[in-house]
């Protein structure tokens, strides 16, 4: 049972788009489903934000039902997002933007136990910087085996 920390993070978005702005939001959810993410249980990969008549929504994250509850709620709804009008607006703003998308990064308890969710703003990687990304990496890799095999 998870009382705070991290509950899950999205590494497809980090692999996917480029993070540009993080905001940190509330987020309205049932009883049952803060009982589901203190065992664990949420995924959000393919999930974004989207902003609909001033409020903003986290779209597609499965949050899985609650082994005791018996309320039957849909796992993918729709959850409401607790920000000030002016950081929707900027969402609003950018998101309008071509190549522009709002996802969530994670899903955690903060120290006084509230759920929260870390959301950035994200312009999409082309095909090429996800190829340089990866020869970046392994050339660094290369380097630091080459620095341990010098040391020894």
């Amino acid at each position: 049972m998870i009382k705070t920390g991290t509950i899950s993070t999205n590494n497809k978005a980090r692999h996917l788009y480029k993070l540009e702005d993080e905001i940190e939001a509330g987020i309205v959810l049932n009883g049952d489903e803060v009982k589901s993410l203190r065992m664990g249980h949420c995924d959000l990969k393919d999930s974004f934000v989207e902003v609909v008549n001033g409020q903003a929504y986290v779209i597609d994250m499965n949050i899985p039902q609650y082994a005791m509850s018996h309320l039957g709620s849909n796992p993918k709804r729709k959850r409401k997002l607790l920000l000030h009008k002016l950081q929707i607006r900027r969402l609003a703003a950018k998101t309008l933007q071509g190549g522009y998308t709002c996802v969530p990064i994670s899903i955690y308890f903060n120290d006084k136990g509230f759920v929260k969710i870390r959301i950035a703003i994200a312009h999409g990687k082309k095909l090429f910087e996800h190829k340089d990304q990866i020869i970046r990496r392994d050339n660094e890799r290369e380097l630091s085996r080459a620095i341990k095999q010098r040391e020894t």
